[in-house]
């Protein structure tokens, strides 16, 4: 007699806010970014919405964030990852121009502003591998091949890099990161322009964050 394999059926329920705030939400990495810090955030940024629409900015926030997660999906494409497992609720059905316009509303500020509360040591004192003697041991890393589109403001800010024969066809940043050794885990960043101002050198963003004496890189 053949046996049937044994099924195992696995049933979760999950919280999500009520009404146009349902999709704010990234499943298990909410607990990082919960709705409170990302209400704080926006209230210390004043960018909270002044008329609660279909789109307010908390919901905002945890789509950039799902920007980030998904960046090869456009934006329809990130809205329907937000809102895939709210199957039953009134969730809206927004165009990319929407999304778009959300995206501008809520800005860099919040987001900058979380990435500073949130970002830190993920690891203990005696964790084994993230420490060398007293000190913590972190490293540095950077990309400098970041095109933006070739704006006059984003030329202001940026400049443009010389090569040997021309003038690269779009403006470049500089993206600076530090990280704990073993965790990965970021401890700080920077971005800021690729090179001086017309002179095509290449330079380093300002300082990722304020390391202490017990640092070792």
């Amino acid at each position: 007699m053949r046996l049937q394999s044994a099924i195992t059926v696995f049933t979760r329920s999950i919280s999500v806010a009520s009404g146009v705030f349902a999709p704010g939400r990234l499943g298990e990495l909410t607990g990082f970014s919960p709705f409170e810090l990302v209400d704080a955030v926006l209230q210390e940024s004043l960018a909270v919405q002044r008329r609660l629409r279909d789109l307010p900015s908390r919901v905002g926030v945890y789509f950039l964030l799902a920007l980030n997660l998904f960046p090869h999906l456009g934006y329809a494409g990130v809205w329907s990852k937000l809102t895939c497992g709210l199957g039953g609720l009134p969730v809206p059905t927004p165009s990319e121009t929407a999304l778009r316009l959300l995206r501008r509303r809520v800005g860099a500020a919040p987001m900058k502003a979380l990435f500073e509360v949130v970002a830190g040591p993920l690891t203990q004192p005696h964790t084994p591998g993230v420490r060398y003697r007293p000190f913590r041991t972190v490293a540095f890393d950077d990309c400098g091949s970041i095109k933006v589109p070739d704006s006059e403001r984003n030329r202001g800010w940026l400049g443009r890099i010389e090569y040997r024969l021309a003038w690269a066809g779009y403006p470049t940043v500089m993206l600076m990161a530090l990280a704990e050794t073993g965790t990965r885990g970021l401890l700080g960043a920077a971005f800021g322009p690729a090179t001086g101002p017309g002179s095509g050198k290449r330079r380093t963003p300002p300082n990722c964050c304020p390391c202490s004496a017990r640092t070792c890189y």
